[in-house]
This record gives C-alpha cells, structure tokens and sequence, in this order.
C-alpha cells in the first residue's frame, strides 16, 4: 500500500478510543466524532438545513468549504466521510502534486467499481495550480470521488471556474466567542478525550479571554487551553497560566459587562474633552481584549455626529469612510482606521447644538399639540385643494432674490420658535453668521425699518 491508500471508515482521523487519545493533542482528542458534537456554523449544518440533511443521508454531493482556521472545516469532511460510510483520502495541498493525485484517483475508480464510495479531503485547495486542479474534473464528473475541498481564500479567484461548476461552496465563518467557549467548557468537563478526569477548573472570565484571544479559532482556543492546564495549580487554571500561555496580560474586560461600558464611556469621553491619547489608549484597551471592530466604528460615527456635529461636518463623512474601511480591511489593517478617526474626533472642534437642537424640538412634538400644516405649505393638485386654500400664499425661493422668502413654516402656534443655537466653533460660526444674515434679511422682507431690526 502506499501512502495515499484511502483510509478504511474504521480508520477515519477521528479518534477511536479513549485510549488512542492519551498521545493526541488536545484539539485533535476533541474533534467531534458526530453532528450532534459539532459546534457553530447553524447557516450551513444547523438543524433542517440543507448540507445537514444531505450529510445525515450519506448523500453529499463534492463541495468546497471556504472559511478561516479553526472553523471547522477538516472536522466537517471527516464527518461527510463518516455519514457516507466511504472511505476518507486526505492529503495537503502543499505536500501533494499531480503524481499522487493521479495515483488516488486511479484507487478511487477502483473502490468506486467495486460499490466503495471515498471522500477525498483536500486541504489548501487553493494552494494547487491550475493544472492540478483540472486533474480532478473527471474523476469528480463521474463521481469516482466527493471531492471536499478547504480553503481560506475566495475560492472564486483561487479555484478553477470548471471545478467550481461541479462543486458547491459552502462558505464558514469564524466562531463565536459563545461557541468557543462553549468548546472550552467540553474539552473542562469531557474525560480522557478532554481534560475531565484532571478535575480542572476554569472561570468564565478565562474561558472568554481565551476565547476572544483565538479569533474565533477552535482549534488555538485548545491549544491554549491545553498549555494553560500544565501549569494549572491545586486544580485551577490561573489567569498568570493563561497569561503566560498567550504571552500578553490579561486585562478585565467583559464584553457584556459593566467593563465594557466602563471603557467605552472612557473612549467616548475622550474624544469629547479634546484628549487625542486618552481616546487612543481607550480606544487600544477595548482592541487589545478584542472588541468587535464594526461596535468600535459604529461608537466614533455616534460621536462624530453627537459631539461634533455642524461645527466639523467632515467628521461625520470621515468616520462612515473609517468604517467602511474596518468592514473591507479587518484585523488588524483595520484597526489604523480606528485610531485615525479616534484622533481626528478628538482635535476635531466640538459642538452638540444639533443635538440639543433635536432633543428640544422632540420635548416640543410630545408636549404640544399636533398643529396642523399651514395651508400654503400643502400641495394643490386637485382644483377642490386649491379652492380651499392649499398653496394660496405660497412663495418660491428660487424665484425670490437671494433664494429666501419671509414666509413663516412652522405652524402658527409655533412661530417664532428657534430650536437650533449654533456655537462659536469651528464652521458652526459661518452657520450662525448664515442664520444672522438671514434673520436680517427676512425682517427686512416684513417691511421692518433698520431701527426696528436692531433692536
């Protein structure tokens, strides 16, 4: 036999025994042996969906599964494996060329003829070039293989269109920090295959720093996980093991918790007082302890708008652009983005007029009555609206001098009311200057003398 002989079903890289397992690391003692072990990745193989049910009948079609490390991809093909009763070929991408593809494929035909399925497990797919991927169509066409392909790059650039074609993408995400901690605490409490027989102990504040640490990563999570545990003492897994295992402090966040908010208030605080380090160093605690980017980028567009509103109305175009580049960039090219806004907010000029201006005219919406819209505001299509009045009185701004009018829109029972005060900062001092003018100039429109106006 050689060394690209199909594995037999028996011989699956699951573990089979406990007792196998004793020399394995970590990560691979946990490798879920069933659906029901698996954890994440519900759009694709949650319950009632479509590959879910197309594994559970042992009749998988080849596909490719696109998604970072650690979510699950080679567990996913060793399960298809498994459910199809056929036997699993799995080699690498970057070890493999097309001698040892052809020589698989020559032992697939074979079982295929003799009523064996086999599943070949190609990981790095889209490390094979061109010709190498072509050598699998017609052994994948007349279904001599399933061909599951992994990769963590777009398979539509990485992988040949005519492969493509004869495949199914499936596309996994990263984990949770939920579910990797959901995988910390079964690997906490499984025996022998995880460490339930040491009787170890870990926290949930760990369990999520390790977690969050991983990116969600299962697999960095266990090794982790597993090295933190040999320097567990009396039974507990401390925060110095886990510390020392990521090699970086451990810092008290909770990303659900009073510390979360404790730290965002200091950020948004910040950028408010003008204190361009202070919001970086914020800003670089709640990255460190791996914030969710997009909540950050989401945070600076609110103060944009919130704290610096008209008096820099670039702030709030430069901070949608910050987050469209976090969503295209992600870790960690991101996250410059974030600190370029960070600082740009915080040395940007400061004004909430346009906030209180809203929250006012809000307060004045609830407490008074709903006037109704002054006739020469409404529109007169109807010759009926135009007898009783609609539009009657109104005056066009682009057909007056300067574009302004003295027609009154705010109800009657309002007139006169101004809700927004501009400060004297940044271009909120052009627009006061702008709304000073156009006072004057209505006033002046009313048939007021200078005189009156002054006053």
């Amino acid at each position: 036999m050689s060394l690209f002989d199909p594995f037999p079903l028996g011989d699956l890289p699951l573990p089979s025994s406990d007792e196998e397992d004793s020399g394995r690391p970590l990560a691979e003692r946990m490798r879920p042996r069933s659906l029901d072990e698996y954890i994440g990745q519900y759009q694709v193989v949650g319950p009632g969906k479509p590959l879910r049910i197309q594994i559970e009948s042992g009749n998988v079609s080849s596909l490719i599964l696109w998604g970072p490390p650690g979510s699950g991809k080679t567990t996913l093909a060793s399960l298809v494996a498994r459910h199809s009763k056929a036997e699993f070929v799995q080699f690498s991408a970057v070890l493999s060329g097309i001698k040892e593809i052809k020589a698989v494929m020559a032992d697939a035909e074979k079982a295929r003829k003799l009523g064996r399925k086999t599943v070949l497990f190609i990981d790095e797919i889209h490390r094979f070039n061109k010709a190498q991927q072509d050598a699998f169509l017609p052994y994948v066409e007349r279904g001599d293989v399933i061909l599951v392909g992994a990769t963590t790059e777009n398979p539509s650039f990485e992988v040949v269109s005519a492969l493509l074609s004869r495949t199914k993408v499936y596309v996994l995400k990263a984990l949770d920090t939920q579910d990797v901690m959901l995988v910390l605490r079964k690997a906490i409490e499984t025996p022998h295959r995880g460490l339930g027989h040491l009787g170890l102990k870990l926290s949930e504040e760990l369990s999520e720093e390790i977690a969050v640490a991983s990116s969600g990563d299962a697999r960095a999570a266990l090794n982790t996980l597993e090295a933190a545990a040999q320097a567990a003492r009396d039974g507990v897994i401390t925060p110095e093991a886990v510390a020392a295992t990521l090699q970086r402090k451990i810092l008290l966040y909770d990303k659900g918790g009073e510390e979360h908010f404790n730290l965002i208030s200091a950020l948004h605080k910040s950028v408010r007082s003008s204190d361009p380090d202070a919001a970086l160093y914020w800003l670089a605690r709640m990255m460190y302890a791996g914030e969710d980017r997009m909540y950050l980028a989401r945070r600076l567009v609110r103060m944009a708008i919130e704290e610096i509103g008209l008096a820099d109305p670039d702030a709030v175009q430069q901070a949608m652009a910050c987050m469209q580049a976090v969503h295209f960039l992600g870790e960690p090219e991101g996250d410059q983005a974030l600190a370029q806004i960070a600082i740009y907010l915080a040395l940007a000029p400061k004004s909430d007029a346009a906030y209180r201006a809203l929250s006012v005219v809000t307060d004045t919406v609830e407490q008074t009555p709903a006037a109704p819209v002054p006739l020469r505001l409404r529109n007169a299509p109807t010759s009926l609206m135009k007898n009783m009045g609609y539009a009657k009185g109104y005056k066009h701004a682009h057909g007056e001098p300067d574009a302004v009018t003295d027609m009154q829109c705010l109800p009657e029972t309002l007139a006169g009311h101004t809700f927004y005060h501009p400060s004297d900062r940044g271009f909120e001092q052009k627009l006061q200057e702008r709304m000073r003018w156009l006072e004057k100039k209505k006033k002046k429109m009313a048939g007021l003398t200078e005189e009156d106006i002054e006053r």
